[in-house]
């Protein structure tokens, strides 16, 4: 998300919680388990507002994800501080804690998505045909597919017709109504 120009990093909370999914799976670890129930509740609070407008997302994000993500970092302190630092747990605790900024910054702009996963789902066909990046020719022609490829996906993310809308934009700048500098 922006604030005021400035760029901010939103850190991916699915990424941090399939950490703690690993160590339950491995050990059994029932405060690994009691730490996905929090994230859970958040996943559940995150179902309730989507598809709303970003005001409303983040109204109720400050009253109902805000309590539980802080009583979240507590129990990762608690857990962490308690544990030897070499355990998969100490490590899947300071995973999150490291990226703790990023992944709030969904309770501060409700146009944040608490993970990454609709872009990784929508850039998913990009990944299943990289491989045709190979035979650009070139360093440049791979860079090349690779921003055409983004802005394609960034267009089906936006809800354009991607083919219509770089038509559109690459009319604009033949005929010159639009500068380069201003696209």
């Amino acid at each position: 998300g922006t604030n005021g120009g400035a760029i901010r990093l939103a850190h991916c909370l699915a990424h941090a919680r399939r950490k703690f999914v690993e160590v339950h799976a491995t050990t059994g670890s029932q405060e690994a388990l009691g730490i996905l129930g929090m994230i859970g509740e958040i996943y559940g609070i995150e179902a309730a507002v989507r598809g709303g407008n970003a005001e409303r997302r983040l109204e109720a994000r400050r009253q109902r994800s805000l309590p539980v993500m802080a009583a979240l970092r507590d129990r990762l302190l608690a857990t962490r501080a308690a544990i030897s630092a070499q355990s998969s747990l100490a490590r899947a605790c300071r995973y999150a804690l490291d990226r703790w900024d990023g992944l709030t910054a969904f309770l501060s702009d409700g146009r944040i998505e608490v993970d990454s996963n609709t872009i990784e789902r929508s850039m998913k066909s990009v990944a299943l045909t990289r491989k045709n990046a190979l035979f650009a020719g070139n360093a440049g022609g791979g860079e090349t597919w690779a921003i055409l490829a983004s802005l394609v996906e960034t267009a089906k993310l936006n809800g354009l017709d991607p083919q219509a809308w770089l038509a559109d934009v690459l009319d604009d700048v033949v005929t010159g109504r639009v500068k380069t500098d201003r696209l």
